[in-house]
């Protein structure tokens, strides 16, 4: 029997760990434990904290002052406490925890105030007190990565503890070990301490996941030229001895100004749209019309949509694809617009596409009269069907490097392809002279032609065309030639085309269509000059040629290895300028361009001081005009660009079908104007029955599931002004049938389905409003969360804080909470229930590994109403305050069962500052009338022993297949916590340390 405490005020032991929530405790609070009282803090609203205390007033502190007793046996040590995989590098993210300070993951001791556990995402609380070796005057310093602070009392008192040095405040400073001066406040004013005495300290350090993690204290004398020494083993002790204590005894924790200033966020505006205040949040507390009194007010139809499956074959796992969305008037918010930066998966636009092009195809630039613009249609248009196989690998772009022929070059080469060299000058030849032709090889030595996949569009035009569809399109005559507008341009070997004189030009932004200036031309050998103490030389000789650069000669002198293919000339500076290749597209950017293609400095110094033509007319020609060699052309910007836009309207084009691939998109929208037919009809139904007896105040919330074959299905939410009363809740499921609509399908009671008759229409032929048989939901039901627990103490405790803080702020009495305990040995799970303020409890124990389907089903056995609404739970759940009125909503006995989504919390993340994803795929946090869970047969405990996952979505099935609807909506402010793995379910470490779960 669910275990129903007394209510003759008797005073429960609990412990405030300031974020207004009573932390339940399973011993009552020890005659050596701190005694607390309330402080007022500065105004604010911490956003960990289920329901808020008062307008502006934040939850009161309770700051520890008296100390337990100390003992000699704690000197050499002090207390620590670990906080598990929670991220950020500030002080301030370890204080937003959940749990800080009470629960940590891991409580131990360290031997002195300088610990590295080489570890990443944890939060570290050090704390005990300090004995002086002698009175006087004595500085502190704090080093660490990241931020770290160090908090030291007048006395033995935590809640006098001062701040007084600390390594940053953002989470991107940090300190190299030992680095005690690093930043000023690293170190701290003078403190006159006295070897009598021991003083409390507390240091707090944040680590993320990059960096050398550490954090030490120093102190010193303060005396000229002495250095900081890390505080050790002889002048520190304990604070309390944990080592007995199990994880939920948390009396003794020592609470001080430094475990929360800094919790909590400054009023500023919200980060998420979601956590702004809406109606539906509250709307649960206004007083209800009694339904009684609404039944007559709308003529009564059968209620059998098409969409749901009963007795349908329906293979393992795929009810995710029979489950249907509702549309939402108004806007919830609860599309997450501030995680849109990393997933824009709402907008149809691939990634990728968006990624290169962005939202540029809704826009519509403005021209001037006459204005071309063919660039920028261009760049709307161009290359959005590429192939993935037209695109070249590192690997074969490495080949295609190695395979090039000699006589293939140009100076229409890719960036990474170096200026082919000119054969050697056989000694004693002029200066210039043309090299003899090498012999032709023989056909046997001919090399194979290598393939690759290069993107192969025609440039046999002087101007390319770019990309579309895989293809090149037709060259267009031209009255002249004019320098070809190219992608970028890449050399592909068997194939060549005419170049004009002077080349094209080289690209100077990829995936920009732009003129550029021509590239300068790269010598192929350098004329003889006299030598150069900088010029690196062949030999001793002064008539020594410099020596090309390494990659340039390694080059050369492949090429001048492989046999040429026959009929072809040798190459030459001449054939080098002018030879044919043919352009392909490439999505090389400007720093791949090779070292060796450009010039080297010294080449260019030298070819300055040539005086002998070595440079061609188009450089001196720039030169000329005050251009400077080797840059590029800045682009122009038209700052006075306007363009003209349509409005879109992104969730015209949304479906109700369940899409499991965007975790950001919110519930989908109901138009305006069809929520405010359906609230008109109603309306004017209402009154003509009682007389104008209500007026609409506001359209609180309404819910629509379509049903295109027979109508669809409204939740109205109305708040209504009762005349000479007050304001009352409206909150009832209407049907709006198509005309000549018949319903069809078995009952409930699996009666022979009869066909009924059409609703009537209104004189204007649309659809007439009718009340739907059986969908009615009860208010008053019994609602039983359900959730298996094993050594999970510090989610234990919170979440029975959480249930008591749901009851005292709604005044619901009808819910029950069932703990199915795997013995757990790190708390006593049967005295925590006791001791919370829950207005009802069952506790039952079982043995063996953890299970959660076996848990479940036990924890359901023990519902004795089949008339009630069991919870499938979790442990680690923020719950929103009408999740009770929410649950009874949307489940109907026979008719509904509800699958509320729940959002994730990524890591570092809190209630306040939700960063995560919808569980679009989860069906973990299942609602549904005990009767029907009996009907559809239970969890599956027999596949699902020794694991879970999956176990929801076997549910699912069978709950579809037994004919129920599955309500699936995002619920605003209901949240999974990000929780550590680490010790779950009975896991050890190695080391031996208090841990939650060993």
């Amino acid at each position: 029997m669910p275990h129903v405490p007394p209510t003759d005020g008797e005073k429960l032991s609990g412990v405030t760990e300031g974020r207004g929530v009573r932390a339940a405790l399973s011993t009552q609070r020890a005659e050596d434990s701190s005694e607390s009282r309330e402080e007022e803090q500065p105004e604010g609203r911490d956003p960990n904290m289920l329901f808020p205390v008062g307008v502006g007033k934040p939850p009161p502190l309770n700051l520890t002052h008296q100390v337990p007793p100390w003992w000699e046996e704690y000197k050499g040590q002090v207390n620590l406490h670990v906080f598990e995989d929670w991220c950020g590098g500030a002080v301030g993210h370890l204080r937003r925890n959940l749990h800080f300070p009470l629960f940590p993951h891991t409580r131990t001791t360290v031997k002195k105030l300088a610990v590295s556990p080489k570890w990443k995402n944890y939060g570290l609380r050090i704390f005990g007190f300090i004995h002086p070796a002698r009175d006087g005057d004595v500085q502190f310093s704090v080093a660490s990565d990241d931020n770290s602070e160090f908090w030291l009392s007048p006395n033995e008192s935590p809640a006098g503890a001062q701040l007084v040095a600390f390594v940053g405040k953002t989470g991107s400073e940090w300190t190299a070990p030992g680095e005690f001066t690093k930043f000023s406040s690293q170190v701290s004013k003078p403190k006159r301490l006295m070897a009598s005495r021991r003083y409390y300290f507390e240091l707090l350090h944040k680590q993320d996941d990059r960096g050398s993690d550490h954090v030490e204290v120093g102190w010193r004398a303060f005396l000229p030229g002495l250095k900081f020494e890390v505080i050790g083993s002889a002048h520190i002790s304990l604070y309390t001895d944990e080592s007995s204590l199990k994880m939920d005894h948390v009396a003794h924790v020592p609470q001080s100004p430094a475990s929360h200033v800094g919790g909590r966020l400054p009023q500023e505006e919200p980060r998420a749209d979601m956590l702004r205040p809406d109606p539906r949040d509250t709307f649960f507390l206004t007083p209800r019309v009694e339904p009684s009194s609404l039944e007559n007010v709308l003529e009564p139809c059968a209620y059998a949509p098409t969409y749901v499956v009963k007795d349908f074959p329906i293979a393992r796992y795929q009810g995710l694809q029979f489950v249907y969305l509702s549309f939402v008037y108004p806007n919830d918010h609860t599309r997450l617009t501030h995680m849109e930066t990393e997933n824009k998966c709402f907008y149809r636009e691939s990634p990728l596409y968006l990624e290169r092009f962005g939202f540029y195809k809704y826009m519509k630039m403005d021209r001037e009269e006459g204005e071309e613009d063919e660039e920028e249609e261009v760049q709307r248009r161009a290359f959005l069907f590429l192939n993935p196989d037209d695109f070249l690998d590192d690997e074969e772009e490495g080949e295609l490097l190695d395979s090039l022929e000699p006589t293939e070059a140009s100076p229409l080469q890719s960036r990474r392809h170096l200026p082919l060299p000119a054969a050697p000058t056989a000694p004693g030849a002029a200066p210039g002279a043309t090299p003899a032709p090498p012999v032709p090889p023989s056909p046997g030595d001919l090399p194979t032609t290598r393939r690759s996949r290069a993107l192969s569009w025609a440039a046999r035009a002087a101007r390319p065309l770019p990309l579309f569809l895989g293809r090149a399109l037709r060259p267009r005559a031209a009255a002249q030639q004019q320098p070809p507008k190219v992608y970028v341009t890449r050399v592909r070997p068997g194939l060549r085309a005419p170049l004009g004189p002077r080349g094209p030009p080289w690209p100077p932004f990829p995936g920009v269509f732009l003129r550029p200036r021509p590239l300068p031309r790269v010598q192929l050998r350098a004329p003889p000059r006299p030598p150069r103490s900088r010029g690196r030389r062949t030999g001793g000789s002064p008539g020594a040629e410099l020596r090309p650069p390494a990659r340039a000669q390694a080059t050369q002198g492949s090429l001048e290895g492989q046999p040429r293919l026959l009929g072809l000339p040798a190459p030459t500076a001449a054939a080098n300028l002018s030879s044919e290749a043919q352009p392909v597209t490439s999505f090389l950017s400007l720093s791949q361009v090779s070292r060796a293609q450009l010039p080297a400095a010294g080449d260019e110094e030298e070819a300055d001081d040539d005086d002998d033509g070595a440079r061609g007319e188009d450089e001196d020609s720039e030169e000329a005009a005050g251009a400077p060699r080797g840059r590029w052309r800045e682009d122009a910007i038209d700052w006075q660009r306007t363009f003209s836009v349509g409005a879109v309207d992104f969730e015209q084009l949304r479906s109700d079908w369940n899409d499991l691939r965007c975790n950001v998109s919110g519930n989908l929208q109901l138009p305006e104007a069809e929520a405010v037919d359906v609230v008109a009809q109603y309306m004017e139904r209402l009154n003509a029955r009682h007389g104008g007896r209500y007026a609409l105040l506001r359209i609180v919330n309404v819910e629509k599931r379509r049903d295109s074959a027979r109508g669809s299905r409204f939740l109205l939410e109305l708040e209504l002004q009762e005349r000479g009363g007050g304001r009352l809740r409206l909150s009832e499921y209407v049907f709006l049938r198509l005309p000549g609509a018949h319903a069809g399908g078995a009952d409930a009671d699996g009666e022979s389905p009869e066909p009924a008759p059409a609703a009537p229409t209104r004189p204007d032929g649309r659809p007439e409003l009718c009340r739907p048989l059986r969908l009615a939901w009860r208010q008053d039901v019994m609602v039983h969360f359900i959730v298996p627990v094993k050594n999970q103490a510090r989610w234990v405790a919170q979440f029975l804080a959480d249930m008591a803080a749901l009851h005292a702020r709604t005044g619901d009495s009808h819910f029950s909470i069932t703990l199915v305990d795997f013995e757990s040995e790190d708390m006593d799970v049967e005295q925590a229930l006791r001791s919370a303020r829950l207005p009802r409890y069952q506790y039952l124990r079982r043995t063996g590994n953890f299970e959660r389907s076996a848990g479940l089903q036990a924890g359901v056995d023990a519902v004795e109403d089949a008339s009630s609404i069991v919870f499938l739970c979790d442990l680690h759940i923020h719950f929103p305050p009408n999740i009770l009125d929410g649950i009874r909503k949307h489940c109907v006995e026979g008719k509904l069962a509800f699958a509320p989504v729940v959002m994730r919390l990524g890591c570092g993340s809190s209630p306040g500052d939700p960063h995560g994803y919808w569980e679009v795929n989860g069906f973990g946090l299942f609602g549904i009338y005990k009767s029907d869970f009996d009907r559809v047969g239970g969890m599956n405990t027999e596949e699902f022993r020794d694991q879970w996952g999956g176990e929801d979505w076997e549910l699912l099935d069978r709950v579809l297949q037994a004919g129920l609807e599955v309500e699936r909506l995002r619920v605003r402010n209901f949240y999974h916590h990000y929780h550590s793995k680490r010790g779950m379910w009975g896991a050890r470490g190695r080391k031996g340390s208090r841990t939650e779960g060993s």
